[in-house]
């Protein structure tokens, strides 16, 4: 849960809510109920943004405000083909010395998305859930493969799916095929890997099977910041609303998050998401339906 200031092609968005956390919360809540989140924040954070996400059902007992400190910042700016930007400011702030605590009603959560922070932390909050959770998912990045990557392999031995992009699956496999990065990395423990390749889609292993998503044609991306963990989030809420961990369930995760991802970059930060309803999601997965959807006759 922190502060972005986006440059795009199209614009700027000043300094505007954003975050892991955020976009998960948004994302999930369309789905399922309470949400319980675990951030940290500092005094700067609108009290009406922890509003929004409380009347969306998201519990906010695990956010700790931290007074007389910041908030985490980040500026990044866009380049022309969306998929590329450049860092221009990363301020830790409160992110420095967090310190995630779950609180007791938080406990016996069936499902646990680990958004993408130091893997040190996302180990922490697994250790101290008392009951494992039917299902971890968890996200992460090259910079901790680059700074953390010890730290990172203990803690994929503790979950169920891995969410990573096409280059940092080649990354921590070390190897150029996807299919054959897949293998080695569920060899690291997840049973499942899902691969996002932005406005390319997004592929799903597990043992022997693979699934493809496509990314919807979009006439304009305004801001892909965020589109990833929007994706998390509704992939993990359908999968806590249906309470089915199946491969198959899986695959209509992939597409419920593919569609709110598809509705977070049409507008800066998360201003798509809380303007978006049911029935704007329901019109949009038919979208994803209609755009794969074909019959063949085979000749003899």
């Amino acid at each position: 849960m922190a502060f972005d200031a986006i440059e795009t092609p199209f614009g700027e968005s000043g300094r505007i809510v954003g975050g892991s956390a955020t976009y998960l919360a948004w994302s999930a809540s369309n789905f399922v109920k309470p949400v319980n989140q675990i951030s940290v924040i500092g005094e700067d954070f609108p009290e009406s943004e922890l509003s929004a996400l409380a009347g969306r059902g998201v519990h906010l007992e695990g956010v700790q405000r931290k007074m007389g400190q910041k908030s985490f910042f980040w500026a990044g700016r866009y380049h022309m083909d969306m998929n590329t930007r450049d860092t221009l400011d990363t301020q830790l702030n409160v992110l420095a010395d967090f310190n995630p605590v779950v609180p007791d009603s938080y406990q016996g959560s069936e499902f646990l998305m680990l958004g993408n922070l130091m893997p040190s932390l996302q180990l922490s909050v697994i250790r101290q859930l008392k009951q494992r959770p039917r299902l971890i998912v968890m996200d992460t990045m090259n910079f901790w493969m680059d700074i953390a990557m010890d730290d990172l392999l203990v803690t994929l031995r503790e979950v169920d799916v891995l969410m990573v992009n096409d280059s940092e699956a080649r990354q921590l496999s070390g190897e150029f095929s996807l299919v054959k990065a897949a293998k080695a990395i569920r060899k690291m423990g997840p049973r499942f890997l899902v691969i996002k390749k932005g406005e390319h889609g997004a592929l799903l292993f597990h043992e022997d099977q693979v699934f493809f998503a496509p990314a919807l044609p979009l006439e304009d991306v305004f801001d892909p910041t965020g589109a990833g963990d929007t994706f998390a989030g509704g992939f993990i809420g359908h999968l806590a609303a249906t309470r089915d961990i199946s491969f198959d369930n899986m695959k209509s995760a992939i597409i419920k998050g593919s569609a709110l991802a598809s509705f977070c970059v049409e507008k800066f930060g998360t201003s798509r998401m809380k303007e978006i309803s049911a029935a704007d999601i329901d019109q949009r997965i038919q979208q994803f339906v209609d755009l794969v959807n074909f019959e063949i006759t085979l000749a003899g």
